[in-house]
């Protein structure tokens, strides 16, 4: 885990403990589960896909936003508030957070790998998110509700990279709770 709350703005601090939180959650959710239980379906992803599902989301994600950034970065556009979504931002995110009401199928280019092991896919986790850390203290003096991406999984939508960053904090939250419920499933099944 990294942290930036001694050297950026509040809001950066904050988006910075969401992602300490979640890969808190993914250690605990992995803590003492054998790769039976980390891998077992029962009827919607295992724990070790769901986590897989996020490292590869978490990296498409982060690769459309790289280069506005660095764009942003050149012609100057430093930061002139906080990385908060504007009003339709806000609304997806809030759509991602769990429980889940509104369900989405997941593009084939994010889907999890076919049987991804539970130690490679926490693996694969804990990377994303340390690329995650590293795009954040980086585009942390950036104006980031006003530098625009092309969201990859929706056509023709440009969201902020404000936006981006709640989203994919959202979405692991979305897919860390799904992961829970996996695990208990698994682990009742398995008894």
């Amino acid at each position: 885990m990294i942290s930036t709350k001694d050297v950026n703005p509040p809001d950066i601090s904050e988006l910075d403990d969401q992602l300490n939180a979640a890969e808190r959650d993914a250690e605990h959710l992995t803590a003492g589960i054998d790769e039976k239980t980390g891998t077992f379906r029962s009827g919607g992803w295992s724990v070790a896909e769901c986590l897989d599902h996020l490292a590869v989301t978490n990296r498409v994600y982060l690769g459309a936003m790289k280069e506005p950034a660095m764009s942003a970065r050149r012609d100057g556009k430093v930061r002139r508030g906080p990385a908060r979504p504007g009003v339709f931002g806000r609304w997806f995110v809030a759509s991602l957070e769990p429980p889940i009401r509104l369900r989405f199928k997941a593009p084939k280019m994010i889907e999890p790998g076919p049987s991804p092991s539970l130690a490679n896919a926490l693996a694969a986790f804990r990377s994303s998110q340390n690329e995650v850390h590293r795009f954040l203290e980086a585009s942390a003096d950036l104006d980031l509700p006003g530098v625009y991406f092309a969201n990859p999984f929706l056509n023709g939508i440009r969201v902020s990279v404000a936006t981006g960053l709640n989203v994919i904090l959202a979405h692991e939250r979305r897919h860390l709770w799904q992961a829970w419920r996996a695990r208990k499933a698994a682990e009742s099944s398995l008894r």
